[in-house]
């Protein structure tokens, strides 16, 4: 069994069940679990999540996405200050980035006004850090793959492009 797909199959719904992912495999589920296993301690698979559309939800959730811009440490680099920023519960995703600027961190709060004191009172007071450009986001179409409020229409209002 390859494992790679066995991962598209978890990435595109992880509450499958091993009955089904053996079925599908053609592997027997002792042989599925067992790979699962594997996979978790070798933290391919970090964790099983559900994409939520907090837009029908009654409740406050307001995401940001923040570009941080700082100077490398010498012999560690960018690590260091990425740990101490992923290290707030706030900090829901964080990546490092070619550009203009070093890190795209992905932030949830219960309001601006909260991610706004962290960004003033936390971020921006790490180490190395030199500036901050903070983007609210206001509506979330996709995530995951998954769209979220499908318009129905039957036709294609895209344009026609021909060379």
């Amino acid at each position: 069994m390859e494992d790679r797909v066995l991962l598209s199959l978890l990435e595109k719904n992880a509450r499958r069940s091993v009955t089904d992912l053996a079925a599908i495999l053609n592997e027997s589920e002792e042989n599925v679990l067992n790979m699962m296993t594997q996979l978790e301690k070798d933290k391919v698979i970090n964790g099983y999540h559900t994409v939520i559309n907090w837009d029908k939800t009654n409740v406050d959730h307001v995401t940001a996405v923040i570009d941080v811009s700082c100077i490398p440490e010498r012999d560690n680099g960018y690590d260091r200050i990425a740990s101490m920023i992923y290290a707030y519960p706030e900090v829901d995703t964080m990546y490092l980035m070619s550009g203009k600027t070093e890190f795209l961190v992905i932030v949830s709060g219960k309001t601006m006004q909260e991610i706004a004191n962290f960004v003033g009172s936390k971020l921006a007071t790490v180490e190395n850090v030199t500036g901050t450009t903070t983007n609210f986001i206001l509506k979330q179409y996709k995530s995951g793959g998954i769209v979220f409020d499908q318009i129905d229409d039957d036709e294609d209002d895209r344009m026609i492009v021909t060379p």
